[in-house]
This record gives structure tokens, sequence and C-alpha cells, in this order.
């Protein structure tokens, strides 16, 4: 694998470090990209749909209406009956989860195959480190002009940065993740990825 440059905060070179070919040399495997996608959108639907279909589920008493024979309507149980107004549903939606999960072998690949795209696409990226004296969002502004970053840029550090963290928060298409925190559909969602050194060390001991 090529080295990549290490940059500081002012775009200035400051060294290099090379990349491991396992993490982003690696084959892509699109359908499990994809599968990871989905699965953590399924995670985050809701599922709340329901209604009421079973007796426990409505007022009212299990008294017989009216007497079986000889007011010449029709046979009623009870008023919680699903072809009165107000009963059961029958066959309606009840909650469930749609949440399913991955292996961690598939995980590792899915992950593996977008590092691979981004560092083959140069939309991935390595600072020595990102220190800011105070939260101050236009202070995390600076540091994505100076970088020419776009907007929708994802900073990948290895430990918490709260003046950093707290300074991106106001930054609406751009967002910090700790290491421990990867997942595909973040790092899909943004065009430009941005890891410290030290987090660079940590992604590839996790996905070795």
């Amino acid at each position: 694998m090529p080295d990549l440059d290490v940059i500081d905060i002012e775009n200035k070179k400051v060294g290099t470090v090379e990349a491991s070919a396992e993490v982003f040399a690696a084959n892509v495997n699109a359908e499990l990209v994809q599968r990871y996608v989905t699965m953590q959108l399924a995670t985050r639907r809701g599922g709340n749909a329901a209604t009421k279909q079973s007796k426990g589920d409505l007022h009212g008493s299990n008294k017989k209406p009216w007497k079986q024979k000889g007011t010449g309507r029709a046979r009623a149980g009870n008023t919680r009956s699903p072809i009165w107004r107000g009963g059961l549903t029958v066959f309606g939606p009840s909650p469930k989860s749609y949440a399913f999960t991955l292996s961690k072998k598939s995980k590792k690949i899915a992950l593996k195959s977008v590092f691979t795209e981004r560092f083959a696409s140069q939309n991935f990226s390595v600072v020595d480190s990102i220190v800011l004296e105070h939260p101050k969002t236009k202070d995390a502004a600076a540091i994505l002009q100076k970088l020419s970053l776009p907007d929708k840029t994802l900073f990948i550090i290895s430990e918490k940065n709260q003046n950093f963290q707290l300074a991106v928060r106001n930054l609406p298409d751009t967002n910090v993740l700790l290491v421990e925190g990867l997942n595909v559909f973040d790092l899909l969602r943004h065009e430009k990825i941005v890891c410290t050194k030290d987090a660079l060390q940590k992604i590839e001991e996790r996905l070795s």
C-alpha cells in the first residue's frame, strides 16, 4: 500500500503513515454493504402501529346486550364484537421489531469495503491531531475551510474530544465519530472522511 500523507489542521504535511492493505485494499462486497445499511435502518423503524385485537384491550362488559330471541334483532354476544362500532379489529397490525443482525465477520467485511472505496476515490485523509482550545463552532468551520473539506465531512477520532465534538455539533452536515461507533451508514452518507493518526491505528487493529 502507498503511504498516506499526514497533515495538521493548517493543511501542512507533517509526515506519512502506511495504510493497511487488509483494510484499505480489500475486495469490495457491495451486497454486504447494502445489508449493513438495511440492518441499521431496520433497527431504527418504530414498528409501533397497533390496533385493539383482544377483549382485554377494550373497556366494556361481557353482558349480553339483549336476549337471544324475541327482539327481532340479530344475535349479539357483547358490545366488543368486531362488527360493532368501537369494537375489536380483526387481523390488525401489532407492535413489532424489524431489527435483524449481521455477524461480526460480515460487518468487518462491509466496513473494509467502504474504507477501500473511500481510499480509492481519494476521499479519505489523515490528520495528525485535532485540538481546539474552546468549543466554538467558528473554529470547527475554520478547520473545514483550511483543509478544503465539504460540509458533509465525517471526522473519526480515537477518544473523546469534548471541545471539538461540541464545536462541530452546530454544523448540520459535519459529524464526529469515535472508532468504537464506526458504522457503514455514517461512512457512506458523508463525502469525505478525515481520520486522526491515532484513530487510523485503532481502525486497523479493529478490522484486521
